[in-house]
């Protein structure tokens, strides 16, 4: 009985192995294309503001002007846009995106930085670069002057 035993064993730790759960990570935000990487500190007319940028070449290189000032105009009462200093690189990014309010976004026709404080639809050639913090929305209309800052 004894000799038994041993195959026994061994054939029962071999089972449990083959079927023992394995811990995998679970899918990070990157697989969503939203990955945030980024803190940014806004000052919005004088008013501090919490944003964050994506992990996309096109916020990298946005990333790379900070810090920056600048002042916004109205469009479409949808979105407050600026000029940036240059164009900014768009290589791998989406044809065009449907922007939500709070999103931070660049516009490659123009070469202008849009913040949205109301959803706006498909757009192509706008590229999503990050967003502003949810509870801090209220205070992109009408805004008219914004600082900008990396502080991660």
């Amino acid at each position: 009985m004894r000799h038994h035993l041993i195959p026994a064993a061994a054939l029962l730790l071999a089972v449990t192995a083959c079927t023992a759960e394995t811990t995998r990570p679970s899918p990070s935000a990157s697989s969503s294309g939203r990955t945030t990487t980024m803190n940014l500190r806004l000052t919005v007319d004088g008013h501090p503001v919490a944003a964050t940028l994506d992990d996309s070449a096109a916020a990298r290189d946005f990333a790379a002007l900070l810090p920056l000032t600048l002042d916004l105009s109205d469009f479409h009462a949808t979105e407050r846009i600026a000029d940036l200093p240059r164009r900014l690189s768009v290589s791998g990014s989406p044809g065009g995106a449907e922007a939500k309010a709070g999103d931070l976004a660049y516009y490659a026709p123009w070469g202008n930085l849009a913040v949205f404080y109301r959803d706006f639809p498909y757009s192509d050639g706008l590229v999503i670069l990050g967003r502003v913090a949810e509870s801090d929305t209220g205070r992109l209309p009408g805004a008219e002057k914004i600082t900008i800052e990396n502080v991660s």
